[in-house]
């Protein structure tokens, strides 16, 4: 008990550190691009630079005026202003972002420096006041006021934190910026920068660098390099020298798979600049570590030496970004400090790879592992250092399966209907084979994160999730109501967690309980497609339970289904006609507006609504949210069935949630469908008040 109270702590720290350094990176890697322009434009059009031009480079006279050029502009307020919105806008969205901007302007014209910690402060500051103030007053506006007090209170607040960055800010993070500087330069002056590896090294290994590379080396080595032409901050962590060492001794000295998979790391480490890559065989190996500050302390000291630097960030880390950025008298010296660190680095490695006895093949997926565990997320490239295809033969592809299944998302174009369902029934399977600890939830694909475990998509839109969540494993279903994908999950986690995975109730709680074997076939799909509606609806809305809301017609619930919005016999004798009739019963509601019913359809046009079992589900897109009055849930049944896209249809459920209101009636549908006799007794229903019972008693 004791041991687990002291050692949380230290790893909350950790993670602590790196969500700050991964904040950072937020703010900064997405405007990388006007980094590398503003370096390429410096590094050719000013005074020293390769092609000298006085109205770009800003300097020389035209027609007895100083030219401005571009090099100090961008510096000065493009790139700090672009800080500032990506990183309010990661607080709160587009309104954030401009506050944040607008905050910034005040520290910039303040300072009269380039501004970039200041940008880092100001930009999520903005943000995050500015949603702060805008939940004083939410849902409080009246109707057709909106505009005016959303923009007049971006602007007031706007204007106030201009005002607090000039006057306060302002001062604090220039004194905070020539303070660092003087540091830097001490070491400089002193012989002493290198010794900075001793820190910067082990930080990269364990996922800490984006702190102290972005937060302070970035920003400082932007003021450096507008000073003097270049700076060296640039390459203290981006140089690919000790990494390349510590794999080419790998090359040569290792042993069974990590010596097989060096070579291809290392040309992903040196050309793709993916330094993450080489750490797993510095933790198989931790003395390791050795040979990477060496590196380190040897190109640092060789750029010191020869006076050389880079005119803008490196990113990513590879050698044709380095030298892309490289000053026009520092060739020499960066390639020279590239070449001494792989060599010192290789040197210290081999040695320690000769005298050391150790198994490389063993241990190199326990590495990695733990470089996970540390990073907090699944790396999207350590399938090339394990060999693994889990997610390949999982049906799907991308990411790799390194440890057991936690998160599972599904994910749908709305984030409104379809994708709940599948969650609602997936969550029920898994917790029928022993796992209730695995997280089944729901999500619109542009809300989806890199860091679920399984990502479950129809076919249509898997291409789509792909790149927003490469490190997860991929399922793509062509419905969600029969996919045999379903059953392949539940076996995916049964074989994930049960070996020396240890859940709540300890290793291989449940595991093989034969509840795990009832919950199969087009039924039991069915429903499986009728809880990722409800986690389409809205995103992240069914991170709890679908089954712990209360059931249809129970105290203090929503009422989302009533009477007048379920129809026994459907007028409709087509697809289009029923997603009309479905609409203009929840346009009855007063739930939604006209254009619902039209984006209705165009989610149909999208992607097909169908979930199989005779089942369909039209909901809005996920731009149509703002015609949403309320939430509210519309049954229809058709019992001759109509044709939708080629399946029978012969239940319409229309579908508009509000958060996760509706969750509830959409997770009796999905429960409802799982069951044949359900289904058969929906199919001879002769009134409403038993449509209504059925849904209510599913959930009692």
């Amino acid at each position: 008990m004791a041991t687990e109270t002291v050692a949380k702590p230290r790893t909350s720290a950790r993670v602590h550190v790196q969500k700050f350094g991964t904040f950072l990176s937020g703010m900064i890697m997405p405007n990388i691009g006007a980094f590398i322009a503003w370096g390429l434009i410096t590094a050719l059009f000013i005074e020293k630079g390769w092609f000298p031009v006085p109205q770009l480079g800003g300097f020389g006279e035209t027609d007895g005026v100083a030219n401005t050029g571009l090099v100090g502009p961008m510096i000065t307020y493009l790139l700090p202003l672009l800080i500032a919105y990506t990183g309010g806008r990661m607080v709160y969205d587009v309104r954030g972002g401009v506050v944040g901007a607008i905050g910034t302007m005040g520290v910039i014209v303040g300072a009269g420096i380039p501004m970039f910690i200041g940008a880092m402060i100001m930009g999520p500051l903005g943000g995050w006041t500015m949603k702060k103030i805008d939940s004083i007053w939410d849902g409080k506006i009246r109707p057709g006021f909106e505009m005016l007090v959303n923009n007049f209170s971006a602007g007031i607040w706007g204007a106030l934190l201009a005002m607090l960055g000039f006057f306060g800010i302002a001062p604090v993070v220039t004194a905070f910026s020539e303070g660092a500087g003087r540091v830097v330069q001490f070491l400089v002056d002193n012989g002493l920068l290198p010794l900075t590896s001793i820190f910067i090294e082990p930080a990269k290994v364990l996922f800490l660098n984006n702190a102290i590379n972005h937060g302070v080396l970035t920003p400082l080595g932007v003021q450096q390099s507008l000073e003097q032409g270049k700076s060296i901050l640039f390459l203290l962590e981006a140089n690919p020298g000790p990494g390349l060492g510590i794999l080419l001794a790998y090359m040569f000295f290792g042993r069974g798979a990590a010596k097989a998979s060096a070579p291809g790391a290392a040309i992903i480490h040196f050309l793709g600049g993916i330094h993450e890559i080489y750490f797993p065989y510095v933790l198989m190996r931790p003395l390791l570590i050795l040979a990477a500050i060496a590196g380190g302390m040897t190109g640092i000291a060789t750029l010191a030496i020869t006076g050389s630097g880079l005119v803008a960030p490196a990113a990513p880390g590879s050698i044709f970004a380095v030298l892309a950025q490289t000053s026009r008298d520092s060739y020499i010296g960066v390639i020279l400090a590239v070449l001494l660190a792989t060599a010192a680095s290789f040197l210290v490695a081999s040695v320690i790879m000769k005298t050391t006895k150790h198994s490389d093949e063993v241990d190199l997926n326990d590495a990695t592992s733990r470089m996970e565990q540390m990073k907090g997320k699944k790396s999207s490239v350590a399938s090339t250092l394990t060999g693994t295809g889990a997610g390949a033969a999982a049906g799907g592809g991308v990411g790799v399966l390194t440890g057991p299944v936690r998160n599972i998302v599904f994910a749908c174009d709305a984030g409104m209907g379809s994708s709940a369902m599948g969650a609602s029934v997936l969550r029920n399977k898994i917790k029928a084979a022993g796992f209730p600890d695995v997280k089944v939830t729901n999500a619109a694909i542009a809300n989806l994160r890199d860091d679920y475990d399984v990502v479950i998509t129809h076919q249509d839109l898997t291409e789509r999730a792909k790149p927003a969540t490469s490190s997860a494993v991929h399922y793509s279903v062509d419905n969600f109501m029969s996919s045999p994908r379903y059953d392949e999950i539940v076996e995916l986690v049964r074989e994930s967690n049960s070996e020396g995975a240890v859940t709540a109730d300890g290793p291989d709680a449940g595991a093989g309980s034969p509840g795990g074997a009832s919950a199969s076939g087009p039924a039991t799909a069915a429903a499986a497609g009728a809880g990722a509606a409800a986690a389409s609806h809205g995103a992240h809305a069914a991170d709890a339970p679908a089954d712990a809301a209360p059931a249809a017609g129970t105290a203090g619930a929503p009422e989302i289904l009533a009477r007048e919005s379920v129809v026994l016999d459907g007028s409709a004798t087509t697809r289009d006609a029923a997603i009309d009739e479905a609409g203009r019963l929840l346009l009855a509601r007063g739930a939604v507006d006209e254009g619902y019913i039209a984006a209705m359809h165009e989610r149909e046009e999208s992607v097909s609504t169908y979930m199989g079992s005779f089942l369909a589900i039209p909901h809005g897109t996920n731009a149509a949210k703002d015609h949403i009055r309320k939430s509210a849930v519309s049954v229809i049944r058709y019992p001759q069935g109509i044709d939708w896209n080629g399946k029978q249809v012969k239940f319409v459920v229309g579908v508009a949630g509000v958060n996760n209101e509706h969750l509830h009636i959409l997770s009796s549908i999905a429960k409802v469908f799982t069951s044949k006799e359900q289904v058969s007794r929906l199919e001879a229903a002769t009134s409403v008040d038993e449509v209504l019972e059925l849904f209510g008693k599913v959930n009692a």
